[in-house]
């Protein structure tokens, strides 16, 4: 049990809250990507990245893995991402501070979403049943370069006022 549910149900709430974050984190860079101002998406994505991370380290797990590696460190992206929003107010270099801690920790969310859809979906798992084969790195070096181009993309154009 973790908070009063089962393993089952918090699982699913965990994921439901990755995929929110997930979804909102697309709609706040597509908006950055756009010149405008962070809004409701922005803080939808931060603060449903803050609970996925946060709820990742709730399961029971005994000893150290890859998924606690990736929680700190994008404990640690985001506290940056939040200082440079709420004390720097993405005034000079926080602005990119602020785009590039924001960005990596929506890439980590979409790297677990890679890696955990390989695992469970059986059409992928096919493909990559230990997480090691081409297609998996293929799938993985695309979303990196994706979100690198991203990266330039939304610090070239995001200029809030």
């Amino acid at each position: 049990m973790v908070l009063g549910m089962s393993i089952a149900t918090f699982t699913v709430v965990h994921v439901v809250i990755s995929l929110i974050a997930i979804a909102a984190g697309a709609v706040a860079c597509a908006r950055m990507l756009e010149g405008r101002r962070l809004d409701g998406w922005n803080s939808v994505f931060l603060l449903g990245t803050i609970l996925t991370t946060l709820t990742g380290f709730l399961f029971p797990i005994t000893v150290f893995t890859p998924a606690l590696g990736v929680g700190i460190v994008s404990s640690v992206a985001l506290a940056i991402a939040l200082l440079a929003l709420y004390v720097g107010r993405l005034a000079g270099a926080w602005r990119w501070i602020y785009v590039a801690s924001a960005l990596f920790a929506f890439y980590l969310n979409v790297f677990v979403l890679v890696v955990q859809s390989f695992q469970k979906i059986g059409f992928l798992n096919r493909f990559a049943p230990t997480g090691s084969e081409p297609p998996f790195a293929v799938m993985q070096g695309i979303v990196l370069l994706g979100f690198i181009l991203l990266g330039f993309l939304v610090l070239k154009r995001f200029r809030p006022a």
